[in-house]
């Protein structure tokens, strides 16, 4: 008996197994690893597909991003232009309204300073006749009595206080 085997020896198995792997290999180029292949292809084609889809869609999400600021920007300066336009339009019937009151008050003052001085004048004819009256009545007075001069100015006197409890003006 042999207690050491060789290390490298020759044996039929090896060579069955070399030839069963070599026609294995040849009916799995000719069947499968075609299939495989085009499969692999095809698939690597579908993923390279989807990711120019996706660099794609992700353009177009970009351009419409840009252009949906653009708008909004747009919109928001269209907005800020109508809000001036109105507080310019609000200012302008702010300052016509002022001017229509001012304009009114001026009226008004000067319709009560035209009263007022038909006031004052109807009063000044008003004295003019009741002084007109005392001194009729003054000189009815003394024509009545002949008197010195010290009585005609106590009558005169009298007249003027009486004169002065009346109201002027009824």
């Amino acid at each position: 008996m042999e207690l050491v085997a060789p290390l490298i020896g020759f044996d039929w198995t090896l060579v069955m197994v070399l030839i069963t792997f070599g026609i294995l290999y040849f009916i799995l180029k000719k069947y499968f690893f075609d299939k495989v292949h085009s499969f692999m292809e095809a698939r690597e084609q579908k993923v390279i597909d989807s990711f120019d889809n996706a660099a794609k869609a992700s353009a177009d999400a970009d351009a419409k991003l840009a252009e949906y600021s653009a708008k909004l920007e747009a919109a928001e300066d269209e907005r800020r232009e109508i809000i001036k336009s109105a507080k310019a339009a609000a200012d302008k019937r702010a300052g016509s309204i002022i001017d229509e009151a001012n304009e009114k008050a001026s009226s008004i003052i000067k319709q009560a300073e035209k009263e007022a001085e038909r006031e004052k004048a109807a009063a000044v004819i008003e004295m003019k006749e009741h002084l007109a009256l005392l001194a009729v009545y003054a000189a009815e007075k003394i024509l009545e009595k002949e008197l010195d001069k010290s009585a005609q100015r106590s009558i005169i006197d009298g007249i003027i206080k009486e004169a002065g409890e009346d109201k002027w003006i009824h």
